[in-house]
């Protein structure tokens, strides 16, 4: 018959999500510019470039979402959808690499950049630095034991237990916001700025993404809790929850990383407040 599907991918018809995508980071993008170079526009644009980038996003996941509930996710589109989150996480990681590199840089070889550091790490500007086994330590427990109950939700999704599920995820979405909250106060009572030295630069840009990048996977899962109270996620078909819970274990071992190697290791032998 004319028109039947003899295979089990999911053909997309023609959408204007991407291209009103395409419209919002062109706009944010140029926003930002604008607004780091204090020109007209500067503090407009950017939140106009956000705003069309929002709906947009809200525009695309919803209709992911009704062509999974309309079957259209067959096992090969959801192989392939995983396929796309390992990318995404794979140049996530990538993204984070030049953060370390930058900090590594900076504190293996103060001697070449002598003028900025003083030839040593941290520099003699910083007079004090933060204390890892204070507030650091503990939202390294926090993420911990939020990557445990992210786990917790997914067995129990898997078995069919939808109230672990949304227990789980309550208490992986409280944790993160308790992370996010800590953090702000560390930055709040923080010793050093964010300029005039190599090493609050380098400090607050690594761990700084990496905050940005818990609310991201805070508001992802919130997403997942309200589609686990409306039903969405069966054991067989739950992506979204799996590529949410992916990108939380992946927030996780990047914190594990800045905390030994910037908090720990990059503090080792200078004065702590």
């Amino acid at each position: 018959m004319a028109g039947t599907r003899h295979h089990d991918y999911h053909i997309l018809p023609p959408d204007i999500a991407p291209l009103v995508t395409t419209i919002g980071a062109f706009t944010f993008t140029s926003g930002m510019v604008l607004f780091m170079h204090k020109l007209p526009g500067g503090h407009f644009v950017p939140w106009l470039g956000m705003a069309v980038l929002l709906a947009s996003m809200f525009m695309w996941f919803s209709k992911i979402i009704k062509e999974a509930h309309a079957g259209d996710h067959t096992p090969v589109v959801q192989l392939h959808q995983r396929y796309g989150m390992i990318l995404f996480i794979a140049s996530e990681v990538m993204f984070f690499v030049g953060w370390f590199w930058a900090f590594f840089d900076f504190s293996l070889f103060p001697s070449t950049i002598a003028e900025a550091v003083g030839g040593q790490w941290p520099p003699k500007a910083i007079q004090a630095v933060m204390d890892p086994f204070a507030l650091p330590l503990l939202n390294t427990l926090i993420l911990l034991c939020s990557g445990t109950t992210v786990t917790w939700a997914h067995h129990s999704l898997i078995h069919g237990d939808r109230d672990g599920l949304k227990k789980g995820l309550w208490a992986t979405v409280l944790l993160g916001m308790l992370f996010t909250s800590i953090q702000a106060y560390e930055y709040w009572h923080a010793p050093f700025g964010f300029g005039g030295n190599t090493y609050g630069s380098a400090f607050y840009m690594a761990t700084g993404f990496h905050g940005f990048h818990v609310i991201v996977g805070t508001i992802m899962l919130i997403v997942c809790l309200v589609r686990s109270y409306r039903g969405d996620f069966t054991p067989r078909q739950h992506f979204g929850f799996e590529a949410a819970a992916w990108y939380w274990h992946f927030v996780d071992v990047v914190w594990l990383f800045l905390f030994v190697c910037i908090y720990i290791w990059g503090n080792f032998g200078y004065t702590i407040e």
